[in-house]
């Protein structure tokens, strides 16, 4: 069966779209190193765009669950596994770049990433994603259980967590994004938590009530804004209140906190105009 074909053996359109859509960046990572447009580190630059989409691919892999529940979009599970494997094709080539700009050096490769607390916590990010690209398959569920790949596959959420870290200690003094990361990571495990512990009641359909959506993308920004608030004060003695004070200002830009939040609530908005949507025609507000 191909990648872009469902369990009937048909083409999914959903499948065969997100299938082309996953090489875009490689490629457009690799144009642009050909063509010289990386200058003038080409290859810090392309670890550096490939690692992005690392990260980036994880947490949309992770996303797909509660998108699912939101859109009430049963049929988004199929991507799942195919992003999450190609998660794991570009850490790896990630990897692979960092080794070539070593010259191929493999024993400075491994001293480098036992000396870097960065980078072993990024190359234990790495195993973790191989792991789980290797067991990706129907007939490793089989062998090791439904319930026991569950389990394993919930490695995704350290690996997650491990990336972030990564990316933030990478990262030094340009933390905008990795805080963006770490708000988003605090909402996927946050929607989790709430899953699992909500009264069954409240959720319909595997739809979780629009109220507590939009709640937990305030908490989210809230989070995201103490967590760089507290960075700022302990890295650099800088005011936790100055700090604060600028997420309600657009003089240093757009802070985390407000991306954070205003993603949160585009998905609360996806969900309210999904469950209008959905209603019969009878039972949908009319106008006056």
């Amino acid at each position: 069966m191909y990648p872009w074909q469902d369990y009937s053996g048909r083409t999914s359109p959903l499948k065969l779209a997100i299938f082309v859509a996953l090489f875009g960046p490689a490629l457009w990572t690799a144009l642009s190193f050909a063509l010289g447009w990386l200058q003038p580190q080409p290859f810090t630059a392309a670890i550096r765009e490939i690692g992005l989409w690392t990260i980036r691919l994880i947490f949309i892999a992770l996303a797909i669950t509660p998108l699912r529940g939101v859109l009430q979009w049963p049929r988004l599970i199929l991507v799942r596994r195919m992003i999450g494997v190609a998660a794991f094709a570009y850490a790896l080539t990630h990897l692979s770049l960092y080794t070539a700009d070593q010259m191929f050096d493999l024993a400075k490769v491994a001293s480098e990433i036992l000396r870097r607390i960065y980078l072993t916590i990024g190359f234990t990010a790495v195993l973790g994603l191989a792991a789980l690209a290797a067991t990706s398959t129907d007939g490793m569920i089989r062998r090791l259980g439904a319930r026991n790949w569950q389990r394993l596959h919930r490695l995704v959420y350290l690996i997650a967590l491990l990336a972030v870290v990564h990316y933030c200690m990478q990262s030094k003094l340009d933390l905008w994004e990795p805080t963006i990361m770490a708000g988003i990571y605090f909402w996927l495990m946050g929607y989790r938590l709430l899953a699992k512990y909500l009264p069954r009641a409240q959720i319909v359909r595997g739809r979780m009530p629009l109220v507590w959506l939009g709640g937990l993308g305030v908490m989210a920004a809230v989070a995201t804004a103490l967590g760089e608030t507290a960075y700022f004060w302990i890295a650099f003695g800088a005011d936790p209140m100055r700090v604060i004070a600028a997420n309600w200002s657009l003089v240093t830009g757009v802070r985390p906190a407000a991306i954070v939040l205003a993603l949160a609530f585009a998905v609360t908005a996806a969900g309210a105009v999904r469950a209008l949507t959905a209603l019969p025609a009878k039972r949908r507000p009319g106008f006056a």
